[in-house]
């Protein structure tokens, strides 16, 4: 709920802080002394539009900051959390600045944000019911969104919207099929034989790595083994073969050490060097009798590499390349159904409409229930709000092939009168009937809204008596559930709130300035009295005053 505003240099508001409580609270005051300026300075800190106008004559900036606790509402934590918006535990701070030159910035917990992130946050944090273009319950999806809460279908809706989406994923892979089937047939038929002709080579980057190394040793074959016999020879088959001349030396050598043992350290040099030579003859005869000089396998490994050549032209990439060839040709058939045909297609959309009907029609038959408690709830409510002979309908209006939220849309509708059709709340209602059917619902729907703020603004328009004395019932009943704010005139409705604030303004220094003022008891009263009374306040109406809040 809403705990704390700061408004600095707002329209005619110079510094205001204010700390809100559970409840319902009254917002009061003469016409033209400001009470809507604390619902759009709520609104600009929530992300709606501001312009230059709104920053107070002769100052550089507006600064609206606005604190909430959160700890009741984990989906918006965790919409916080998912966008990097978190801050302290529970809290969620939202700041606006609007600068002179009609400049905005927005901040959510401390984190720069944008006017859409601030919007989507606010939707959670508070609904503002009264004569205003965002009202939401004009909107067909807030509608539709209300309904299914209202009757516990979110998790139904969500399903029948997968479900279509399926649908229509197979749908649009029929229509392309059949629309382009000889183009797709011709394409298919293509990329089929470039797929045989690709899997058929079998090869990769590594493979044609091996086969160059192959064909480079088949063909240097005959140069190799006489490189291998060269060597053979030299170290160990010629008559002057280095391991015959080093055998010697070493022999010589330790006969000299009898005289003079300091010739042990070349010897043990020459025989660590004769073991490696020795190494180095096995290791030239393995590689001799290896070594393979067959023509037949050289004219193989040759085709095979101009094989693979002409297919890395033909395709225009290099050999090591033509995987990845493969891999899109693949996809490109997975694209086109690979090796399914139209008629299979055809079956595999009928299944997935049928899955969507299958889903979709007990969830319109849920909402058709919830549909009739719902109007026969805010009918009953609105005979008690000035509306009477007035009723209100929530109407599922049929879709001929249905779509992602189901088989209908669903529109609010409204009658205000006897014997006249219902007809779209959108187009219908005035504002004050509007705020007061909005009333009705908020208090219908109350074990299943979400938002825990609610401010109504000219709630009690066009009303009076015992009609204004029922909507502050109404009120001070949504107050137990929510944090209820109210602008009003009527002193039936303030009298009924758990907490009133005063709204003035007057002149100090030739600028007008607005103020806004918590009421102790005494001046509830006092202010009761002035909104019976008019401008002459007289003990019979301050007695009155007394007797409504009942002290």
């Amino acid at each position: 709920m809403l705990k704390f505003l700061s408004i600095r240099d707002f329209v005619i508001v110079s510094g205001l802080e204010l700390e809100f409580s559970a409840g319902f609270t009254a917002l009061t005051g003469e016409t033209g002394a400001g009470k809507s300026i604390l619902i759009d300075a709520l609104l600009l800190a929530l992300g709606e539009r501001g312009d230059a106008t709104m920053v107070r004559n002769g100052c550089e900036r507006a600064e609206i900051t606005a604190e909430f606790d959160v700890r009741a509402q984990p989906k918006l934590q965790n919409l916080l959390k998912a966008a990097e918006l978190e801050g302290d535990d529970g809290v969620c701070l939202m700041r606006r600045v609007l600068d002179a030159g009609g400049r905005s910035r927005g901040f959510i917990n401390g984190r720069s944000a944008t006017l859409q992130q601030m919007r989507e946050v606010g939707e959670h944090l508070l609904n503002i019911h009264g004569q205003h273009a965002h009202q939401s319950l004009l909107q067909p999806d807030a509608q539709r969104e209300l309904l299914d809460e209202y009757a516990g279908l979110h998790v139904a809706a969500f399903g029948v919207a997968t479900d279509y989406r399926d649908w229509q994923a197979k749908k649009s892979r029929r229509i392309a099929l059949s629309d382009n089937s000889q183009a797709v047939a011709a394409e298919r038929e293509l990329l089929s034989f470039q797929r045989s002709e690709l899997e058929g080579l079998a090869f990769n980057a590594a493979d044609w790595e091996v086969l160059q190394a192959d064909y480079a040793r088949l063909a240097h074959a005959a140069s190799l083994l006489e490189t291998a016999a060269f060597g053979l020879e030299a170290l160990s088959e010629a008559d002057t073969a280095c391991l015959t001349q080093m055998n010697a030396l070493m022999a010589k050598l330790r006969d000299g050490m009898v005289h003079d043992a300091s010739l042990g350290e070349p010897l043990r040099m020459l025989e660590s060097a004769q073991a490696e030579l020795q190494e180095a003859v096995y290791s030239l005869r393995h590689y001799q009798q290896r070594l393979d000089a067959d023509p037949e396998q050289l004219v193989e490994k040759e085709q095979k590499i101009q094989y693979v050549m002409d297919l890395a032209r033909k395709y225009r990439v290099q050999p090591e390349h033509l995987n990845d060839v493969l891999q899109r040709v693949a996809t490109r058939l997975a694209e086109l159904g690979g090796d399914t045909d139209l008629a299979e297609l055809v079956q595999q959309e009928q299944a997935a409409q049928q899955r969507y009907l299958d889903s979709a029609r007990p969830l319109s038959l849920a909402r058709k229930r919830a549909a009739d408690k719902l109007s026969q709830e805010i009918t009953a409510a609105m005979q008690t709000l000035a509306m009477q002979g007035g009723s209100f309908a929530v109407a599922l209006l049929p879709q001929a092939c249905g779509n992602a939220n189901g088989l209908e849309t669903i529109e609010f509708q409204v009658s205000a009168n006897p014997g006249v059709p219902a007809r779209s709340m959108a187009r219908v209602a005035s504002g004050g009937e509007l705020s007061r059917i909005s009333l009705a619902m908020q208090v219908a729907t109350s074990q299943v809204a979400s938002v825990p703020t609610l401010i109504f603004d000219e709630v009690d328009s066009g009303i009076g008596g015992r009609v204004a004395e029922i909507v502050g019932l109404l009120l001070k009943q949504l107050g137990r559930e929510y944090q209820v704010l109210c602008v009003t005139h009527l002193p039936q409705v303030a009298a009924m709130a758990d907490n009133q604030w005063q709204v003035s303004k007057a002149v100090e220094n030739g600028i007008t300035l607005s103020h806004i003022e918590v009421l102790s008891e005494a001046r509830r009263i006092d202010e009761i009295a002035r909104m019976l009374g008019g401008v002459t306040i007289t003990d019979t109406t301050r007695k009155h005053a007394a007797e409504m809040l009942g002290v």
